[in-house]
């Protein structure tokens, strides 16, 4: 079993910066993704970014040079830098850990972007 928690959530104005964390816990094997997926009102859950333990990147088109994701291996925790915050940002964002055939979500951070 996997626990994730989320830290960094809040209220930023637009342009603003805001950093999210995220720790696991549990039975974590070497070769993994690390991400953080979003949910906004009424809308699917979407893919933010993801990285490999292997180091290997993946973003949404839409937050391409805005968001950078992290991770220390070692310490089993993933950050995501988000800069020039967006209104359209605003949404309750989630860490996802995927290993062999499983996903383990955390509960989730809420993120608001005001403008």
């Amino acid at each position: 079993q996997v626990q994730l928690v989320e830290s960094g959530g809040g209220l930023v104005q637009a342009g603003g910066s805001l950093t999210l964390s995220c720790t696991a816990s549990g039975s974590i094997f070497s070769s993994n993704v690390m991400g953080w997926f979003r949910q906004a009102p009424g809308k699917q859950r979407e893919l933010v970014a993801q990285i490999s333990s292997g180091g290997v990147t993946n973003y949404a088109t839409s937050v391409k040079g805005r968001f950078t994701i992290s991770r220390d291996t070692a310490k089993n925790t993933v950050s995501l830098q988000m800069n020039s915050l967006k209104p359209e940002d605003t949404a309750v964002y989630y860490c996802r850990l995927a290993q062999t055939i499983y996903d383990y979500w955390g509960r989730g951070t809420q993120v608001t972007v005001s403008s």
